[in-house]
């Protein structure tokens, strides 16, 4: 599919092309990013453009994976990254990533919420998963703001740089955000 833009109050989220990379492989060389993600570290200029000019077009094109730049709009300054991998049919896991001078300031959150918002609305994914190793506590806090439901801890549930590592797992569904699912959703009882 062609990408799309989306926006918020303060925020514009777009696809990333060469002419953001630079912003990218900039943001890109905070350690935290490069700690907590699952990007190469070192993140050298050539991952930038690989990113830029063939990941991020070609999840666009065949429909696997969506992502945005989160732009300040009066700036066009880049604030942070992220993507809906698909997972299944139905199923998009979200990751994002924050620059150094944009922490602390909700745009990740908020841009979390618009894009699972579209997601739900024109992707017709009916469950937004977010993974994070256990101790990215900045990823849990924006997933918790974003009204994600916290489900546990998968046991070396993801791969950073080829090490096992245990991750916090949660959902946001389009009923936690009053929209209709596409399919039926028929919860666990709970028992008493």
């Amino acid at each position: 599919m062609e990408p799309v833009t989306l926006t918020s109050e303060r925020l514009l989220l777009r696809s990333v092309g060469p002419h953001d990379t630079d912003a990218v492989y900039e943001a890109c060389q905070d350690p935290e990013i490069q700690r907590w993600t699952t990007i190469p570290s070192p993140y050298l200029r050539e991952h930038a453009v690989g990113f830029t000019e063939q990941m991020v077009p070609d999840g666009w094109a065949d429909s696997s994976m969506f992502t945005f730049g989160v732009f300040l709009p009066a700036a066009g300054e880049l604030a942070g990254m992220l993507g809906i991998t698909m997972r299944s049919p139905g199923v998009g896991e979200i990751g994002f990533w924050a620059t150094k001078e944009h922490r602390g300031n909700g745009y990740v959150t908020e841009a979390t919420v618009r894009a699972s918002r579209w997601a739900f609305k024109d992707m017709a994914i009916d469950r937004v998963e977010w993974r994070a190793e256990v101790g990215n506590r900045g990823s849990r806090a924006v997933a918790e703001r974003a009204g994600f439901t916290m489900e546990g801890v998968l046991r070396s549930g993801i791969n950073n740089k080829g090490v096992r590592r245990d991750c916090w797992i949660g959902s946001l569904l389009p009923s936690d955000m009053g929209l209709p699912s596409t399919a039926p959703y028929l919860p666990a009882p709970q028992h008493a």
